[in-house]
């Protein structure tokens, strides 16, 4: 796998990015955007084996930082979903403009919280996009921060979110927080996983407080209304990404959909616990969905765009 640093901006700031390709040819190629997940960093080691196999099976992938993370310009106290899904449509713009891209051939891979609930929101709102996984979705951001708390942390949370909106009113300050203690609550698996760690210590540690509640509680992937063929990848009583939520993005699907959901394991260890598994299944829906596309069927499920015979 060959990586090369690329670069775009998004309403006005740098996007910093890696550009993988497969070591051998030069394209084109059908291309994976992928934003990385809750807090995620492109350059994190956990997606470093994801890009060689879809790499190995000739895809390029585009990982970038978001606005405001690693080694993107923008503010370092905005943590926006909004602004992401604006960064990842800048990102298939970006690649819709590369000679070495597929023009049919884009999809979207996302892992983990709002990672995979915003490659959900991508395919709902850029037809550009032409395949989908979404990995560990969050599907609705106010039933996530809630499920993390007991009622009465979540009143008090509530309440702490509009002191801050009324601080920011009366004043024009308000709090910083950081987003993993104050926002989400990590489990005790979060707290003891070292799945993360090459890239734990460069994340924004002082967001808006306030703003970046109020945009969460209003994400909802699972609202969105998808034709686009998605693929959603889920784990049996997963205690950071509830189950149900894996579920409900794949109900609310339109288009060709499949679920996969892994048992006997948690949100974490099942990064290596199904690997082997798992990998095979997002190429291959990759491989079976993304162009070159000369036709296009039109059935009851949604749109499938075939490749036609040479």
């Amino acid at each position: 796998m060959r990586t090369e640093e690329v670069s775009w901006y998004s309403e006005g700031d740098r996007i910093s990015a890696l550009w993988r390709t497969p070591d051998e040819g030069a394209g084109p190629y059908r291309a994976i955007v992928q934003g990385p997940g809750w807090l995620g960093l492109k350059d994190a080691k956990l997606y470093v084996r994801y890009h060689e196999a879809l790499t190995a099976a000739g895809f390029a992938v585009l990982v970038f930082d978001y606005r405001g993370f690693g080694g993107s310009e923008g503010d370092r106290s905005i943590l926006s979903p909004v602004r992401q899904l604006q960064d990842l449509r800048s990102a298939v713009t970006y690649l819709s403009g590369r000679d070495d891209v597929v023009p049919d051939g884009i999809g979207v891979f996302g892992s983990g919280g709002t990672g995979g609930g915003n490659a959900v929101l991508l395919a709902a709102a850029d037809r550009r996009v032409r395949a989908a996984v979404s990995q560990l979705p969050v599907a609705d951001g106010a039933d996530w921060l809630h499920r993390m708390r007991s009622e009465y942390e979540w009143l008090e949370f509530l309440a702490d979110v509009e002191s801050d909106r009324l601080d920011r009113v009366r004043t024009g300050k308000g709090r910083l927080v950081h987003p993993r203690e104050e926002i989400m609550v990590p489990t005790k698996e979060r707290r003891a996983t070292t799945v993360k760690a090459d890239v734990d210590e460069r994340i924004p540690t002082q967001v808006a407080f306030a703003p970046a509640v109020e945009e969460i509680l209003a994400y909802r992937p699972a609202a969105a209304t998808v034709h686009t063929p998605l693929l959603v990848i889920g784990i049996e009583n997963d205690a950071t990404t509830p189950t149900d939520h894996a579920e409900q993005v794949y109900a609310a699907a339109r288009g060709p959909r499949e679920l996969i959901m892994q048992r006997h394991t948690t949100h974490y260890a099942a990064y290596d616990r199904y690997w082997t598994e798992v990998t095979p299944r997002v190429v291959a829906w990759f491989d079976r969905h993304l162009g070159p596309a000369h036709l296009v069927v039109s059935t009851p499920e949604g749109d499938a765009r075939i490749e036609a015979p040479a």
